[in-house]
């Protein structure tokens, strides 16, 4: 009995005792808020409980479990991936390993979160770039299912969620067919079944309305996951690129009053001007390093368009939906690296990658930043993490737990290295 009684309260002591972290002179970058070059950062029970400046703050160890010498690495939120089929897909080659892409036009039922994959090796070597909580998100047909923000770990999807079932994802009909890659280009032509397109989806979001707004009706599970984009519960991510999309989305928006409406692709955008600001629908870029979508466009224009959208004051962040998505999830903070190059400031730079995707999901009281009261989701990096050369993770916490900073090809490499006595530097 006495023995019951001690491993009861050894579990309980263990479970239920507050984890206290303290990072201690890493130059702390919170996104929110003034830049801290030797910060003291405590994390208590996975929240961020304090920040202070190490110059003028003392602190005893005795009081922290953990401390974390960061002197000379920079600290940072995680950063935030959307719109990804990263921990729904794991080698693109084999079909079977893929689970974003369900038969059927009108899919709104779908969900991602029970399909995300929590020990997926590519997540692995994803978040060993800082990159910590993603939008797991389905493919294909008209309305293609229902996403999640997912922490990049945990030990199945319900561990791993961190907001489950956030909107769902509107395929756009497409204005135009044709054209190609760059190595086989083709003109493009006019799709002559747009309208007919958008009167079908128009047609099941009326009925999805009409639903909705029914008090006694059948039970409809495809209807039923839409009721909430009506009241604003869930987000209606609605993926289009061009401006007669665009337009055609501003008007379906009004027609429907979704309350929080989303664009993700936007490459027109800058063209409509106020027309689409007074819309005040934020936008997920399309992926930056990429050639431009029109044959007339500036070369450069992926890369200026995140800071010709700050100018004109929308709110955006950056994705990275296209080819081998999932393993290149790993090069978000070098695609804000590239917007800085063209003309974003910094800050701006890593708002795009941080706390505007937060705010788009409606995730932003709890991660994005670093600031107090919210989760512990922070990485340390060796040097500036939006630079390639740099970003090196020596530290990764999700939820204020400690995760390992290596990976599987790390380890591959080290353990190669030993072997073979290698003289490469790191």
């Amino acid at each position: 009995m006495k023995t019951i009684l001690f491993l009861t309260g050894l579990l309980f002591s263990i479970g239920f005792s507050a984890q206290r972290i303290l990072i201690v002179n890493g130059h702390l970058h919170p996104v929110v808020g003034q830049e801290i070059t030797a910060s003291l950062l405590e994390v208590v029970d996975g929240k961020i409980t304090g920040i202070k400046n190490a110059l003028s703050s003392t602190y005893n160890p005795k009081d922290w479990d953990t401390i974390i010498d960061a002197t000379g690495q920079h600290i940072y939120p995680g950063f935030v991936a959307p719109n990804s089929t990263l921990g729904l897909t794991e080698i693109e080659a084999i079909r079977a390993s893929n689970d974003y892409n369900e038969v059927g036009e009108f899919n709104p039922h779908i969900r991602a979160q029970i399909a995300y994959n929590a020990e997926s090796k590519v997540v692995e070597t994803v978040k060993t770039n800082g990159v910590l909580l993603v939008q797991s998100t389905p493919r294909g047909g008209s309305v293609s299912g229902t996403s999640s923000v997912m922490f990049m770990g945990g030990w199945n999807w319900e561990d791993a969620t961190a907001k489950g079932d956030d909107g769902i994802h509107v395929n756009w009909p497409n204005t135009t067919y044709g054209g190609g890659w760059w190595a086989e280009p083709e003109p493009k032509s006019k799709n002559e079944q747009y309208t007919k397109e958008l009167k079908e989806l128009t047609n099941f979001f009326q009925l999805a309305s009409t639903y909705a707004n029914a008090k006694v009706i059948p039970f409809d599970q495809r209807l039923e996951a839409m009721k909430e984009c009506f009241v604003g519960a869930k987000r209606v991510y609605i993926h289009a690129n061009d401006a007669q999309q665009i337009i055609d989305v501003i008007a379906f928006v009004q027609e429907f009053k979704l309350p929080y409406p989303v664009l993700v692709g936007g490459d027109d955008v800058y063209l409509l001007g106020q027309r689409f600001i007074d819309a005040d629908i934020p936008v997920m870029i399309q992926r930056l390093h990429r050639l431009p979508e029109h044959d007339e466009d500036p070369v450069d224009l992926p890369y200026r368009l995140p800071a010709m959208l700050a100018k004109m004051g929308v709110l955006f962040c950056l994705q990275n939906e296209g080819g081998m998505e999932a393993m290149n999830t790993r090069n978000l903070p070098f695609l804000a690296g590239t917007a800085m190059a063209y003309g974003l400031t910094e800050d701006q730079a890593l708002e795009a990658i941080t706390i505007n995707s937060c705010k788009i999901m409606g995730i932003d009281q709890q991660f994005g930043s670093i600031e107090l009261g919210k989760s512990a989701t922070i990485f340390v990096s060796k040097g500036p993490a939006l630079d390639m050369k740099t970003n090196q993770v020596t530290t990764v916490l999700l939820n204020g737990k400690i995760q390992t900073s290596m990976n599987f090809q790390e380890a591959l490499y080290q353990k190669y290295k030993a072997k073979y006595k290698s003289d490469t530097t790191d």
